[in-house]
């Protein structure tokens, strides 16, 4: 085999709370090398020694064969004299230094625990919350970092022996899984009607009875709560519709399985694999039966679900509560976001039960506490690509990595509606989940909890704050009454194009063309529809539509119908009788 060598990584990038130190330890075993690996604030560091081809193909696994949920973004090895010693050891965790480990996304139940979950003889037999390394709940419930328990919300849920014994074997797939539990020591489900009043039974089955019945039900998921009904039954969903205030947009739907999804819609190899991934993301898809599916595996869903629209967004059950709940309906669900109209999602059991009793008629709910609401995913596959429309749960707050790096911490406050924020150091930029639009107050603490809350996970403080130039969005007066750091205004058509620059790792310049509604311009008026010869951090803008009045002014961003009448009257069509 050759003399000995001795080697210290440090493994950066999403490696913390997916299993990567048990990972270590078993590529540990089946090289023959001895040494150790722990967790500190930069990642996961490790030191091998033993024969140079062994120490080798250990380093090459690191990256070749992680963990189903990490995310190594570098390996950095250098060299050391050889020391001598037996074994592999996990050694202790480190906090010391700033916080540069990234946490990890939420993620959907794996197929070892969806086996448990409907194994008689298991242990966690039908229980609703079961997880492991490879999948559950994670920044949804994390207080802070390092991402061990007590920073958790599952710190008020002691182990029984049981997983207290898997948890420290460094040979079970729940070694250090911060959110492992059972039936014995794990949280628990409670319905109880609209007033708080506990109802009895089975609360998964009863759920079910009630939802077969046509009534609307909260339910709590991983990141907040959810409305559900029957997704084939008319009168459930308009009902909905309207407790809701929802007057078209399209609802989220639920399906038991893949067979389920293709008797629905037009499910291709890509939107396959992204129903079924560890995102688990809403996945927009044409409506109609696939080639490959059955009709009859589905009862068609109802009018309401998605009025007058040609697409679905459908998801597969991503915890094992869906999974229990979907197996016990047997029917697809509308699951949609629990709020009304135009308000963030609801979380907090509290919140939930004030917000949302006027819509839901009974609340399936839990004792585990969700630290940071996080909305579902939507993301449309085309032309061989995931087109992200709306970037949370599964994805969040997962790093995106920017080559030319910031030289100083950035935060980006985003735009009025449809708002994200943006914490960027570095090479890394983290984005939060969806917020929504921060004309409504719940959504403005939502925006500023966000912004605080990631900071602290990435021990980020913001020298640089980017905001939108219109004076009047609440995330630009909110960067402009920080006396902390740096404003920079900028221009919301150019921030799009910048976006699409960083995402395909271009500099520019290049043509962009944003039609993305208005925009306050640089010489103080409202721009839409530009043609902008544009880099990361400039642009020229050579071509526009003509401006022409906004009928009712912001009513007009919410209702384009208005100003496609203000620019026919403009060009002379006095009759507008298309419109």
């Amino acid at each position: 085999m050759g003399p000995s060598v001795r080697v210290e990584a440090r493994v950066e990038g999403i490696v913390q709370g997916v299993g990567f130190r048990p990972f270590v330890y078993a590529l540990a075993e089946r090289f023959g090398v001895s040494g150790h690996v722990g967790n500190d604030t930069d990642g996961v560091f490790l030191a091998a020694e033993g024969p140079r081809e062994a120490v080798t193909g250990l380093l090459k696994a690191l990256e070749t064969d992680a963990p189903a949920l990490a995310a190594v973004e570098r390996v950095t090895v250098t060299e050391h004299p050889v020391r001598g010693g037996a074994g592999f050891r996990i050694v202790p965790s480190s906090g010391d230094g700033p916080r540069r480990t990234p946490v990890s996304a939420d993620a959907a139940t794996c197929a070892a625990c969806l086996s448990e979950l409907f194994d008689p003889a298991d242990r966690r037999y039908r229980y609703p919350f079961l997880n492991c390394t490879d999948c559950g709940p994670r920044f949804s419930i994390v207080r802070d970092v390092p991402y061990d328990r007590p920073n958790t919300t599952m710190a008020g849920f002691t182990l029984c022996a049981a997983c207290a014994a898997e948890y420290h074997d460094p040979a079970d797939r729940r070694f250090h899984a911060q959110p492992v539990c059972c039936p014995a020591c794990g949280p628990r489900l409670r319905l109880v009607d609209a007033a708080g009043r506990y109802l009895g039974g089975d609360p998964v089955r009863h759920t079910a009875e009630l939802l077969r019945a046509g009534a609307v039900v909260a339910v709590k998921g991983i990141g907040g709560y959810h409305l559900a009904t029957d997704a084939t039954d008319e009168k459930a969903t308009a009902a909905l519709r309207s407790r809701k205030h929802r007057a078209d947009k399209p609802f989220a739907v639920m399906v038991p399985t893949l067979d389920t999804a293709r008797a629905l819609c037009h499910v291709d190899d890509l939107a396959e694999r992204l129903l079924t991934g560890r995102q688990a993301p809403v996945v927009l898809l044409e409506h109609g039966t696939d080639p490959r599916g059955d009709p009859t595996a589905a009862p068609a869903v109802a009018e309401s679900v998605a009025p007058g629209n040609r697409e679905l967004g459908l998801m597969l059950p991503y915890t094992p509560l869906h999974h229990l709940l979907l197996d016990a309906v047997a029917a697809p669900l509308v699951l949609t976001s629990g709020n009304v109209s135009d308000e963030p999602l609801a979380f907090t059991d509290d919140d939930a039960l004030a917000r949302l009793s006027g819509i839901a008629d009974a609340f399936l709910t839990h004792d585990r506490p969700i630290h940071v609401r996080t909305d579902d995913s939507v993301v449309r596959p085309w032309a061989g690509r995931a087109l992200p429309v709306r970037r949370a749960r599964g994805y969040a707050p997962e790093p995106i990595r920017h080559e030319p790096g910031f030289p100083r911490p950035v935060l980006a406050c985003g735009a009025e509606q449809k708002n994200t924020v943006c914490l960027a150091h570095g090479r890394r930029a983290v984005c939060s989940p969806h917020l929504g639009d921060l004309t409504n107050h719940e959504t403005l603490r939502a925006f500023t909890a966000a912004i605080e809350h990631l900071g602290r996970l990435f021990d980020i403080t913001p020298a640089v704050v980017a905001h939108d130039l219109h004076p009047d969005y609440l995330s630009t007066k909110y960067a402009r009454e920080r006396d902390d750091v740096e404003p920079v205004g900028v221009q919301h058509h150019h921030a799009h194009l910048a976006a699409c620059l960083a995402d395909n790792g271009v500099d520019g310049p290049v043509l962009g063309v944003a039609f993305d509604g208005t925009g306050y311009g640089t010489d103080g008026t409202v721009w839409g529809g530009e043609f902008l010869l544009a880099t990361l951090t400039g642009f020229e803008r050579l071509a526009h539509l003509a401006p022409v009045p906004m009928p009712g002014g912001a009513a007009a961003i919410r209702h384009p119908w208005r100003m496609a009448a203000a620019h026919l009257r403009d060009i002379g069509d006095g009759e507008l009788r298309a419109l």
